[in-house]
């Protein structure tokens, strides 16, 4: 693995912050020239570190106003089990998160909806349909104190 540096560092900062912000600029503001700067930035896109560019979007304002957090419990726990729930989960558009945790619950799932009617729709057929599933506890989100998408390097 890559011994990230104070400049590369630098760059994921201001890219986790922007990512829209030029080569050029970034290039200023972490003190280098843009052909080195550029360089650093498609190897850390190359070896993974960086690995996709998205526009975050407002989710209440484009009409997702319920967010509920979803613990799964499976039936059966063998990786094939495993593998099959997490395949059938991935493809369903309103599961923005599919988490594996120890403990009690095998799966928690982000789940967004437009209201509290959709979200009940949304459980009753398609997440009851679900092979494997032998327990679901939904927690609806009622505010969100704090949103981070950038790690603190």
């Amino acid at each position: 693995m890559h011994q990230l540096d104070k400049i590369d560092i630098a760059i994921l900062n201001i890219l986790q912050e922007d990512s829209t912000v030029s080569v050029k600029d970034i290039a200023t503001k972490v003190g280098l020239s843009q052909t080195p700067t550029y360089e650093r930035i498609k190897y850390l896109e190359g070896s993974g570190i960086i690995q996709k560019y998205i526009t975050l979007l407002d989710a209440g304002k484009i009409g997702f106003t319920l967010m509920a957090y979803c613990n799964v419990t499976l039936k059966e726990q063998s990786k094939n089990a495993l593998l099959d729930f997490e395949k059938a989960v991935i493809k369903i558009p309103q599961i923005m998160e599919v988490i594996s945790l120890t403990g009690t619950y095998d799966y928690m799932l982000k789940i967004i909806a437009k209201d509290i009617a959709a979200y009940n729709d949304f459980v009753v057929s398609v997440l009851a349909g679900i092979k494997n599933i032998g327990q679901y506890h939904s927690h609806i989100v009622m505010n969100v104190a704090k949103r981070e998408i950038a790690y603190p390097l």
